[in-house]
């Protein structure tokens, strides 16, 4: 059985509404990087991009993040150069926040070169953290089982969050 959380203008509308609370927080700095949690993340990241980028003029850029997520603890790489996102404004995306422990892990290896400000942004907050880590951005926040699994449909339109 799959219920739709969220539906194509939803999705659209949580977006728009991230990308805003991004502009607030961000307006200050000359550079904002959107890193992107491969897969899921770096298509939200993307999206975000879209609008922040006609709400500020500002250099936006995007990084994608690879996390082995059976093995955070491993090799994470960017693909951007750490130097390249040193002392500057990051944003930390994901499509779900599950655990945390992907989130986390990705938090931990920006930490390791000075940043101005790093926040984390999710399109769905799930409540069910085995880490110390928050959404400062989410879509929605959804109190599930642990047996759920939320689906987020981003790479074609329409997109949609589905509860399965």
């Amino acid at each position: 059985m799959e219920t739709e959380i969220l539906d194509h203008d939803q999705v659209k509308h949580k977006i728009k509404r991230i990308a805003f609370q991004i502009a607030e927080v961000y307006h200050s700095h000359d550079t904002i990087i959107l890193a992107g949690i491969a897969d899921g993340g770096y298509v939200f990241a993307k999206k975000i991009k879209l609008i922040l980028s006609k709400i500020l003029d500002k250099d936006i850029q995007l990084c994608k993040v690879t996390i082995d997520k059976k093995n955070p603890s491993g090799t994470i790489t960017t693909s951007i150069n750490s130097s390249e996102y040193k002392n500057k404004g990051v944003v930390l995306c994901d499509d779900v926040l599950n655990s945390g422990t992907t989130l986390i892990y990705g938090v931990k290896h920006f930490l390791d070169v000075p940043l101005k400000k790093l926040k984390t942004a999710v399109l769905v907050n799930r409540n069910h953290k085995k880490y110390p880590v928050k959404a400062d951005f989410k879509g929605i926040s959804l109190s599930t089982t642990m047996e759920n699994h939320i689906e987020v449909e981003l790479h074609a339109e329409p997109y949609r969050v589905i509860l399965k």
